[in-house]
């Protein structure tokens, strides 16, 4: 008899549209691989909606707060339930990118200097000389990142707002010029890695991540030996460091520029990737002749408890 697995999609955090798409999509490739499957929207009720259901595996198609955090992950090991992607420790570490950034620094895993500080405090006055960038402590999908410019004057006055929605405590780190790169991982395998070219020039932001058209996805990265052999190594190392299991994604800056520091830092690592139309592991995995049916049944029969 086929596995029944139970595709997690939805949730209450900012990423709820971007988990719905996602588990769409591997729920539909995971039928296509033969399994059976129920969609289920979680809501607050998810730890009794499972109880009655009983998959022989929970595919976690959530993204951000709760569903990539390790919340979700302790409600499975709890339940007993099997489950993809990485466990409870290694998922909030690597949501939270301070403590993420701690555990890659003490790896040797080159990282961008960052402060910790309440929003208030950095909306007064520039934390460090300018540029720099704002984000969420916990936050995925680019949401609530801030850039500030070279010539800014003043701090991100959306600091101040009554509305912000993205917690007291903001991560400030320096900005890193040049190249955005990215590089998954599957099991202790790397990738090969993706340079993403922006449509309009700016950074890999919410729209360019899933819009159409909004970022060109080169794989592989048009680089060095060396240096595509080095951001896959440190792909893996990063993947182990903090732990991780079954797929993870880890993003780089590489500032090859007339002038530039030469410097290649790591930013963070996504225990969660999207696996939508216009996600990239799913682009990563097909360059490598591993269709989405093939990815997503990889994953399912991966998964475990005790990650």
């Amino acid at each position: 008899m086929a596995k029944h697995v139970a595709v997690l999609m939805g949730g209450w955090s900012s990423e709820r549209p971007v988990s719905l798409n996602s588990g769409k999509g591997c729920a539909d490739a995971l039928e296509q691989a033969g399994y059976r499957v129920t969609r289920v929207d979680v809501q607050r009720d998810i730890a009794e909606v499972l109880a009655k259901l009983k998959p022989d595996v929970a595919f976690n198609a959530l993204h951000g707060p709760y569903g990539e955090d390790g919340a979700i992950q302790g409600v499975l090991e709890i339940l007993g339930i099997p489950y993809t992607h990485s466990g409870v420790l290694a998922s909030a570490l690597a949501m939270n990118k301070a403590r993420a950034k701690d555990v890659m620094k003490a790896a040797g895993i080159p990282v961008a200097e960052s402060l910790l500080m309440h929003r208030l405090e950095v909306a007064r006055a520039h934390p460090m000389k300018p540029p720099y960038v704002v984000k969420p402590v916990a936050e995925g999908s680019s949401f609530g990142v801030l850039i500030v410019r070279e010539d800014a004057i003043n701090p991100p006055q959306q600091l101040f707002a009554d509305d912000w929605g993205y917690g007291e405590t903001v991560m400030v780190e320096r900005y890193v010029g040049g190249r955005e790169l990215t590089c998954g991982v599957r099991g202790d395998e790397a990738f090969d890695i993706i340079e993403l070219v922006m449509a309009d020039g700016g950074w890999y932001d919410y729209d360019s991540k899933y819009s159409d058209h909004g970022a060109r996805h080169v794989i592989p990265a048009p680089l060095s030996p060396n240096i595509y052999q080095s951001i896959q190594n440190l792909a893996v190392r990063a993947h182990r460091a903090l732990g991780c299991r079954g797929i993870s994604r880890a993003d780089f800056r590489y500032d090859d520029r007339p002038g530039g520091t030469g410097e290649l830092v790591c930013l963070e690592v996504n225990t969660q990737p999207g696996m939508t139309a216009t996600s990239l592991v799913p682009d990563m995995a097909r360059y490598a002749g591993i269709d989405f049916p093939a990815l997503v049944s990889w994953m399912v029969e991966d998964a475990s408890c005790g990650r």
